[in-house]
């Protein structure tokens, strides 16, 4: 009995040391409680509207005012995916935020700003964005902070600094990611042992990084989430480990 209550104690600390570094509680606890939280990144100072541009799904019930109250030198494309009367609107309601990060690369292929932020509807707050990786889980500060120069340099950054979830070792098997699929996505080629990134399909590039594939990539990768048999959750979970594979970084 002894050695069983030890196994579930170990077994226990090691989930709730898990759930204490995926979601950042000790930071979170901190700012909550207006504790001042160390800042790991300088914030850069503004730049124009016009040099880059925030994209993101939403449902329309969705609220994203905060984004042209908040992050007025951005320029914005908020696609509503469930009204295809809106605006800005997607071929269809499936791939979760996929299918608008496709398709604005798709239509301004040719006219891109020189960084793109693809990021989610909600601005933070623990339970709707615990993988924003800032202490409150704020979107505008994570964008704030967000290094312009070191997204032309590197291409694609993952605005999610933690690797937990994704990028751990059982995380790195991917069974979201099958051999078949990777032979759909990129020509027939042989997926590798290991796929994996930091959740949660939040992300930067630079306009040079998106060019280096032809629209015609991602006119395919579109037509992919459209047409595969899997339903809106799992081909969205699909692409969301596959975009840094798509924006030139390794599989791991």
């Amino acid at each position: 009995m002894a050695v069983l209550f030890v196994a579930f104690f170990i077994l226990l600390k090691m989930r709730l040391y898990d759930i204490w570094d995926q979601y950042n509680v000790q930071a979170y606890l901190s700012a909550s409680l207006g504790f001042e939280v160390e800042a790991h990144f300088v914030p850069p100072p503004l730049g124009r509207a016009g040099d880059k541009v925030v994209v993101m799904a939403k449902m329309e019930e969705e609220n994203t005012d905060w984004v042209g109250e908040n992050l007025f030198d951005w320029q914005h494309a908020i696609y509503t995916v469930d009204i295809p009367s809106a605006g800005l609107h997607t071929p269809a309601n499936k791939g979760h935020e996929s299918m608008a990060y496709l398709t604005y690369v798709i239509d301004n292929y040719d006219s891109l700003p020189a960084i793109m932020a693809f990021i989610h509807p909600h601005r933070g707050g623990f339970w709707g964005a615990w993988h924003t990786d800032t202490p409150l889980h704020d979107n505008v500060d994570s964008l704030r902070r967000l290094r312009l120069d070191i997204v032309r340099r590197n291409g694609y950054v993952n605005l999610r600094c933690n690797w937990n979830p994704g990028c751990n070792a059982n995380d790195k098997a991917n069974a979201h990611i099958t051999p078949e699929i990777w032979g759909e996505l990129f020509n027939g080629t042989e997926k590798p042992e290991e796929v994996g990134a930091a959740c949660c399909a939040q992300f930067a590039v630079s306009k040079e990084q998106v060019l280096q594939r032809p629209r015609e990539d991602y006119m395919k990768y579109r037509m992919w989430v459209l047409d595969t048999e899997l339903e809106d959750r799992s081909s969205g979970r699909v692409m969301e480990y596959l975009w840094h594979v798509i924006f030139g970084q390794d599989a791991v």
